[in-house]
């Protein structure tokens, strides 16, 4: 019935901002130690597996430590790739704890073994949180690997028996969608203690598999099934709570973004550049580790001192500005517009090559429900292939009742075979 008349690779997030650094700090750092891997992830957003050119050394990290303790940072989580497989992995989360800085860990889970999970314990990090990416089948594919969901698992229990504290994340599209109710299941079974459940984006690898990306109205579907979910963790103990780009205004909204599900918080906005900040293993820095780093890297570690990077750029500066002015689309008429401020920044940039305008949105799906009609996303632009890219999609507003067209995107890759233990 029509398309959305903007989108397009601009270069909206570099216009010049007055800089606004007091009062936000970054409470709240991702560190991207490495970008090798030892999986090879069909929805990557940093397209992991080979270690960056230049990438940060153990003793250049610990200055690192230093400057974020001087900006009082209070947690850092240690990504990659795969975080342990930086040769000062145990060294760098032991400074981090040594000033104070609670270090806890994102994972695949698939090298830990119970001598690293004891270093682990041992270097002071507290939580570790695994990605387990649906059962057994769909982890598997998404992951390319055969077995990697045995060793997710695993690592769950070796890192609980070396007494860290234990929880999981998982992406979910329509590859996996129909296993959240089981995973949740086999989360509790391992006595996963918070579970974070987050949209894949069409970020990076997962920008090649647009065929596995979940449609807008897919949400009116998926949300409340979160939700579900979330009032049976609670009364099991178990904390769910979602990522930054699931939900924003549905009924649901409280039980999502409140600690527990009888709650009544909801979104606030973009925290990027805010209070939190994202490090690339080569020292790039910028607002969100998941933000496009064409787009949004303010500065270079070793180039100039991390506190200028984060108080002096614009490219990290730009969601303590953000105004209804700078939305677009239907975000900028939405009556929500002037506290959500187009939800999630880099899934916006990555759907529609600028932030400001976000389909994945469950009030705006419900929205387009009450008219008949849905919102499609439609693949107009590819990926170049490069650390957290982006391609660029239409949107295409028809019935919601009109018959979907047959997948055209490529599908998942082969899985390789995990060696026996």
């Amino acid at each position: 019935m029509g398309e959305e008349p903007e989108r397009g690779r601009t270069s909206g997030a570099r216009r010049r901002l007055d800089v606004v650094s007091t009062p936000f700090f970054p409470a709240y750092v991702v560190w991207e130690l490495t970008l090798r891997c030892d999986h090879g992830c069909t929805h990557c957003g940093s397209r992991a597996g080979v270690a960056r050119p230049n990438e940060l050394t153990t003793a250049r990290a610990l200055e690192v430590v230093a400057e974020l303790a001087q900006m009082k940072t209070r947690e850092v989580v240690l990504i990659g790739g795969e975080a342990y497989l930086h040769p000062g992995f145990l060294e760098i989360a032991a400074a981090l704890r040594e000033v104070g800085i609670t270090p806890v860990v994102t994972t695949g889970g698939r090298g830990i073994n119970a001598q690293l999970a004891k270093g682990m314990a041992e270097a002071g990090i507290e939580r570790v949180s695994v990605s387990i990416d649906g059962l057994a089948t769909n982890h598997d594919r998404m992951r390319a690997l055969a077995g990697s969901f045995a060793a997710a698992t695993a690592a769950l229990r070796l890192c609980r028996d070396a007494g860290m504290a234990i929880s999981a994340n998982t992406n979910f599209n329509r590859l996996n969608r129909d296993d959240l109710e089981g995973l949740f299941e086999h989360l509790r079974a391992e006595g996963v203690g918070a579970w974070q459940i987050q949209l894949t984006t069409p970020l990076g690898r997962a920008a090649d598999r647009t065929d596995m990306l979940l449609q807008p109205w897919d949400l009116l579907d998926l949300v409340p099934r979160v939700a579900a979910i979330k009032r049976r963790a609670a009364a099991a103990s178990m904390s769910v709570m979602v990522g930054n780009n699931l939900g924003y205004f549905g009924p649901e909204e409280g039980t999502l973004r409140s600690p527990r599900p009888d709650g009544d918080d909801h979104w606030q906005g973009c925290q990027a550049g805010r209070f939190v900040m994202g490090i690339e293993s080569d020292g790039a820095v910028k607002g969100c580790p998941s933000l496009q780093t064409s787009h949004y890297v303010g500065g270079h570690l070793g180039q100039r001192p991390l506190a200028d990077i984060w108080n002096d750029t614009s490219e990290l500066a730009f969601t303590r500005a953000r105004t209804v002015d700078d939305l677009w689309g239907f975000c900028r008429e939405c009556p929500f517009a002037a506290t959500c401020l187009g939800g999630c920044s880099f899934t916006a940039h990555a759907i529609l090559g600028r932030p400001g305008n976000n389909p994945y949105c469950h009030f705006r799906a419900r929205h387009f429900e009450k008219q008949g009609l849905r919102e499609r996303l439609v693949p107009a632009e590819a990926a170049p292939g490069e650390p957290f890219d982006y391609g660029v999609f239409d949107i295409v507003v028809e019935p919601a009742d009109a018959p979907e067209p047959a997948p055209k995107g490529p599908g998942l890759v082969s899985i390789t075979r995990r060696p026996g233990r």
